[in-house]
């Protein structure tokens, strides 16, 4: 127990001095000032019984009393040990490092006891959110020399507390199943120890039920409700069985949909097309979502940056359907005070900054800052972009808020594939998309194997002079064994490229090539006389553009969208190839179940029309490989085959001049836990490579002049997929089997290659 002070007589008196016995590691004077007693002032007995609070009030003491002998006084002290060091015993499941940054006590800080037991609490409540509910914590103090301590926190971790079973109750349009996929919490099955949702926590039971809600409004159901979620522990303690009980209701469609402007400048014709929805359509919320989305992007396109998109919502409850009206409402004049920037290490903050349309001084807009944190999201420098807007000095002042989190941004591509005709084949490249911090892209591949040698360079840099202006090269030299041709092919050149916006969704690159082109080293006995007949050397100079139309809504993970791509090259501007290439592309996206499952449906032709010579087989389309999965690349299309049945087998892939192509893609969960990365896949394609220059061939020294087929076969296959983001990068495993096929087509069923999902 503390002693008690001394008193001083009822009227008090003049102090005169304080005097500080029992103290080793604090100073003297800092106890003086703890106490609040100055000299030549009048002490009363109060505030000596105050100064003493004050004394235990640090938590530095473990005894402190004030002897009064006027007119002075006596601070007699007994100082708590300090702390030598924390260590933490029995724990694996929990790292020292979490824990450590769990408890509040620290090396060097004066011990208390209450701070140890407060602390053993935090422990425990840390094992709570893994799901040890059992866990207990002994807080053991080992004495040292010179009035120090060990604290040692004793650590029995129990067994994980799972989540049994989850059941609803109420639901007659969802099934339980249904409603288990759109919860994060799961059921404990055999794979548990991969699984972070299978353990029980309260915060996530009331993530749930926000899951819940949001599921039934996007699915029409206006008055649903989570009546109640009740997680019983299971009498041995060792499960938990959760119980939502849910009120769905009716499902609702839109009703009147309208749009009132109470903006001066702003009609609701001016927002014509942007309602997401259609009367009659299910009630879904993410369509008004999306349609305040659009009408902010209108108003923002037009220059109105401080408007507010108020949705007035009706619910009728005998028809059951929700009229809703988009009132355009003046909003606050916000404007934007300065970005901040924090997480970057190695890229330069300028590098971060030009990809937000706002600077200093600007109108705040939503959008735009949406807009930039997707882009910086598509540069692939970050494993992590959080951008917050926060008031600044005043309510006009807006801050901006982005904090990155750094990834490795250097990287080995490779691929690897294997088909019945060449066996395994691969490719290996390395690549730094932020060199020296400063967003610029250089890759370099060295590519040595039996049939090919591949030494190329490329560089860009997407914001030449801190402009909207990206500037880059490609140089390369090439020996390719071109296997489904039977010829060698050596290359040798540079393409130096600009590219720049033409509006908010457009941009167009313009690119130059000068390359000299060989073929050679064909085996007549073995080769088309077809590509003998296009051995030599050939410079090539053209300049080409591709314009390119982006409307997806993300361009990292786009779940929704298009985009389409034009493409065209003319050589013939010096050098000795002559020919018209164009290619157009066009890709859409649509996502489901909340984004959970991701399709896109693409069609791309090409078509090449060469001078009064023709075009040679290497400026010639080839399909396979990833451009047609189910293929070796070039494994379809015109070919030319003989086999005289003695020493004289003929099978050359000639390429076409036009082709068509139609693919479709969906992407899913595969019920794993989301940080493994594993998604599951299916594809289709399905096309067909055709045309070519002239299809009578001469001066074949067996057959003499002959014809070749180049009709218009169609191909197509279907396959699985599996997509990992894995630690050093994204990879695809591809299984296809091809459905339509014609003779002498090459196969190919497995192919890996960097890719993701989207």
């Amino acid at each position: 127990m503390p002693h008690q002070p001394v008193l001083a007589q009822a009227g008090g008196f003049v102090l005169q001095g304080i005097e500080v016995q029992g103290n080793r590691r604090i100073e003297a004077e800092t106890i003086r000032i703890t106490t609040d007693l100055v000299p030549g002032e009048t002490v009363t007995a109060r505030d000596v019984n105050d100064a003493v609070q004050a004394l235990f009030a640090t938590g530095l003491f473990s005894d402190a009393r004030i002897e009064v002998n006027p007119p002075v006084l006596t601070v007699v002290v007994e100082e708590n040990p300090s702390i030598n060091q924390i260590a933490f015993e029995g724990n694996s499941i929990v790292s020292d490092d979490v824990l450590r940054s769990a408890i509040d006590l620290r090396p060097r800080l004066a011990f208390n006891r209450a701070a140890v037991e407060s602390d053993a609490a935090r422990i425990i409540d840390a094992y709570r959110s893994v799901g040890r509910l059992d866990a207990e914590v002994n807080p053991v103090i080992i004495e040292r020399s010179d009035n120090r301590v060990d604290v040692v926190f004793e650590i029995s971790e129990g067994d994980v507390t799972e989540v049994e079973r989850i059941t609803f109750v109420g639901n007659e349009v969802f099934s339980d199943s249904d409603l288990r996929g759109v919860i994060a919490s799961r059921q404990a099955g055999l794979f548990s120890f991969l699984f972070a949702g299978d353990t029980f926590e309260q915060d996530r039971l009331r993530l749930d039920e926000e899951l819940l809600r949001q599921f039934y409004l996007e699915n029409g159901f206006a008055e649903f409700e989570v009546e109640s979620a009740v997680a019983e522990l299971s009498p041995d303690r060792d499960a938990f069985f959760i119980t939502f009980t849910v009120s769905e209701g009716p499902r609702y469609t839109f009703g009147e949909l309208g749009i009132d402007s109470f903006a001066p400048g702003l009609e609701p014709q001016d927002f014509d097309g942007a309602i997401a929805m259609s009367t009659g359509d299910g009630f879904d919320q993410r369509r008004i979502d999306d349609t305040i989305e659009n009408m902010l992007d209108i108003a923002g396109i037009q220059g109105f940056a401080f408007v507010d998109i108020v949705p007035r919502v009706v619910q009728n409850f005998e028809e059951r359907t929700v009229d809703v009206i988009f009132e355009v409402q003046e909003g606050d004049r916000v404007f934007v005070q300065r970005i901040d920037i924090s997480g970057n290490t190695a890229t330069l903050d300028r590098v971060i900054r030009r990809e937000f349309e706002l600077v200093e001084g600007d109108a705040f807009n939503a959008r735009q800052v949406r807009e930039a944190t997707d882009r910086l999201r598509g540069l692939g420098y970050f494993g992590a972009v959080d951008v917050d807007v926060r008031e600044g000095t005043a309510p006009d002042q807006a801050v901006i808020d982005a904090t990155v989190e750094e990834r490795l941004t250097g990287s080995i591509n490779f691929g690897i594939a294997f088909s019945s005709a060449s066996g395994l084949g691969g490719t290996v490249a390395l690549q730094e998309n932020n060199f020296l911090g400063r967003g610029q892209r250089v890759g370099a591949e060295f590519s040595i194997d039996s049939d090919r040698s591949i030494y190329s360079f490329s560089f860009d840099e997407p914001a030449f002079l801190d402009r909207e202006v990206g500037v880059g090269f490609d140089a390369y030299f090439r020996e390719i064994e071109r296997e489904t041709s039977n010829f060698d092919e050596t290359n040798i050149g540079i393409e130096p490229r600009v590219s720049f916006p033409l509006s908010p969704n457009g941009s167009l690159q313009v690119r130059y090539r000068l390359s000299q082109d060989d073929i050679e080293g064909s085996d007549p006995e073995d080769v088309s006389q077809a590509i003998i007949n296009d051995e030599g050397s050939e410079i090539t100079s053209s300049i080409g553009a591709t314009y390119a139309y982006d409307r997806r809504n993300s361009r990292a993970a786009p779940t929704a969208g298009y985009l389409l791509t034009l493409s065209t090259d003319l050589a013939g501007l010096g050098g000795d190839a002559q020919y018209l290439r164009n290619v157009a592309r066009g890709r859409i996206y649509q996502s489901f179940r909340n984004d959970d499952i991701v399709t896109f449906l693409e069609v791309e032709g090409g078509a090449l029309v060469g001078g009064d010579d023709g075009v040679r087989v290497t400026d010639r389309f080839f399909l396979g490989g990833q451009s047609f999965r189910g293929f070796q690349s070039g494994g379809l299309g015109p070919r030319d085959r003989f086999d005289n049945g003695s020493n004289r087998d003929i099978d050359s892939a000639l390429g076409g001049n036009y082709y068509a192509v139609m693919r479709a893609q969906a992407s899913f969960p595969l019920g794993l836990p989301e940080e493994l990365g594993l998604f599951g896949g299916v594809f289709a394609n399905v096309g067909t490579l055709w045309g070519l220059d002239d299809t009578t061939i001469e001066g074949d020294p067996v057959r003499g002049t002959f014809e070749v087929d180049d009709d218009p076969e169609l191909r197509s296959a279907v396959g699985l997929s599996l997509f990992w983001d894995s630690p050093i990068g994204a990879l695809r495993i591809d299984y296809a089997e091809a459905i339509q096929t014609e003779e002498g087509d090459d196969l190919e069923r497995f192919r890996l290659t960097g890719g993701r999902r989207f």
